[in-house]
């Protein structure tokens, strides 16, 4: 079993920034995909950012250019850099980690964290 703890979270100025930070209760980092979501009121829960065993890193559109995800192996950590961000970033974000290959959106998470609130205001 590991747990996962999201902090950073906030409310912040569209345009603004936060980074989000993910820490791993045992260290198995090496071996897992690591991977950011948010799910906002009424909407389903949608992968934000992946980065892979070899650093290999993925975004979902909306995000491309403005957010960049990080993963601190020494630490057991992973982070999300949000910057501009936007009223529509506005969600719970959640990390997420896999033992499986990610191909594409597609990741199947072996586990959560409890999620931390973005809020932007316009």
């Amino acid at each position: 079993q590991v747990e996962l703890v999201e902090s950073g979270g906030g409310l912040v100025q569209a345009g603004g920034s936060l980074r989000l930070s993910c820490a791993a209760s045992r260290s198995i980092w090496r071996d897992n995909y690591m991977g950011w979501f948010r799910q906002a009121p009424g909407s389903q829960r949608e992968l934000v950012a992946t980065v892979g065993r070899d650093g290999h890193k993925v975004y979902r559109d909306s995000v491309q250019g403005r957010f960049t995800i990080s993963r601190d192996n020494a630490k057991n950590a992973v982070y999300l850099q949000m910057s501009n961000l936007k009223s529509e970033d506005t969600a719970v974000y959640y990390c997420a980690m896999t033992g499986a290959v990610v191909v594409g959106a597609q990741f199947p998470v072996d586990y959560w964290g409890q999620g931390t609130q973005v809020t932007v205001s316009s």
